[in-house]
């Protein structure tokens, strides 16, 4: 008997959801064939079976939020039953929400400790810090809230699913308890001028870190200009060369970059316990927007592959994105991060850095513009303005400048990348 679990796909990660099963109790799977789809706070992957068998005991319903190593369901062989916990009619369908609790009833000490204090049952209420200050801030009291976190934990999302469900029964903002007027007339308000929209898992993790980066991580900017002339010629020779592969813009500074951080070490390195943290390795992350939001997926050892090969895996990465289907590791530690805005016409940016890294590279279009050459005539050149987010904690603006001048360099003498 083989047991299948919500994996943990990720140091962050603490539940994940069960999206639909792709087999069903009682069906016969083989090892490696994909059984169920699951959604990380990034990404929607899909669980193979470790083993061949009979698919059995199936414990948690489609579209349930559960913590990680929950049991799933079992696979069994020729002979095998279902163990004691997994035995029930009642396990899958019954607790869409709340898998892991299941076993609980057994001990009778459990259901009772409630019940000797319930005037302080506030202070036993599962809740996240940020529930909580949701809470306090609408004047909701959490008792009300059903809580879809580990263990009936009380997480952001309930709470604003529970802020949702009471506009939508007409409860009035003055029910709010005096001491947080202010944000009552925005609650009354909503449904008159507007709506409000739970965010996606991506979106609210997104909010989440973005959030703790641009507070605690002292950012400051430096942008140059760099002309494009020669790495769009480039460009176009090897995609003529080879029409199976298309080698993009982005793929030309992702490269780049990676040269230019060989000669600056101290760009791949990041700011970790008070310490700087040296990896060993050039790993590149390119953001990718997506339809939940927005994701980096990850290029490893950039500083060993030639651009032939990166933009291989580019285009690998950026569709697994596309489709949901990127795994953990394809979206952690990155070591510098490309944010490239150009195709939407943007000239310049600045981005939030995307820790562990300490420094990310805003590019934006590359436009053909006036240039006074050295003997004073004006010709068009294609320039490209970029702009690079730096953690002070790591590096000063010489080192960020002087990352820049090398990056100019390479992009306009392309054959250094080559």
């Amino acid at each position: 008997m083989q047991t299948i679990i919500m994996p943990k796909m990720g140091d962050a990660m603490e539940e994940g959801t069960l999206v639909r099963w792709l087999k069903h109790e009682g069906d016969t799977v083989q090892e490696g064939e994909p059984i169920a789809e699951i959604a990380t706070d990034k990404a929607t992957v899909e669980i193979e079976a470790p083993t061949s068998g009979v698919l059995r005991g199936i414990r948690v319903a489609e579209n349930a939020v559960v913590p990680v190593n929950t049991p799933l369901a079992y696979i069994l062989q020729e002979g095998e039953s279902l163990p004691a916990e997994g035995d029930g009619k009642t396990s899958g369908a019954a607790q869409p929400t709340a898998a892991a609790p299941q076993p609980a009833p057994a001990p009778t000490a459990v259901a009772a400790a409630p019940q000797p204090a319930p005037t302080n049952g506030e202070e036993r209420i599962l809740a996240s810090p940020l529930a909580r200050k949701i809470a306090a801030e609408h004047g909701i009291d959490l008792r009300q809230v059903q809580g879809t976190g580990p263990k009936g934990r009380i997480v952001e999302r309930d709470v604003l699913a529970y802020i949702e469900s009471r506009k939508a029964t007409a409860v009035p903002a003055a029910a709010a308890p005096a001491p947080m007027p202010m944000p009552a007339p925005a609650v009354a308000a909503a449904p008159a001028e507007g709506r409000a929209e739970t965010l996606t898992r991506l979106r609210q993790i997104t909010a989440q870190r973005t959030t703790e980066a641009h507070q605690t991580i002292p950012h400051f900017y430096l942008t140059m200009e760099i002309d494009m002339e020669e790495a769009l010629a480039l460009r176009q020779r090897l995609n003529q060369l080879d029409e199976s592969l298309r080698v993009s813009v982005n793929d030309l500074i992702v490269k780049a970059c990676a040269v230019a951080i060989e000669q600056h070490p101290i760009v791949n390195a990041s700011y970790q316990n008070g310490q700087l943290v040296h990896p060993s390795g050039v790993h590149i992350g390119i953001a990718v927007a997506v339809e939940q939001g927005l994701l980096v997926a990850v290029l490893r050892h950039c500083e060993g592959k030639s651009l032939r090969r990166i933009a291989q895996e580019s285009q690998t990465l950026i569709q697994k994105a596309r489709e949901g289907k990127l795994m953990p590791d394809e979206m952690t530690g990155n070591t510098f991060t490309v944010s490239n805005l150009g195709m939407f016409g943007i000239e310049q940016f600045t981005a939030i850095i995307n820790p562990p890294a300490s420094a990310i590279l805003a590019v934006g279009a590359t436009k053909r513009v006036p240039v006074v050459q050295e003997d004073g005539t004006i010709v068009a050149r294609p320039r490209m303005k970029v702009t690079l987010s730096c953690d002070h904690r790591v590096l000063d603006g010489a080192v960020g400048a002087q990352f820049l001048q090398t990056l100019k360099q390479v992009l306009e003498n392309p054959l250094w990348m080559v």
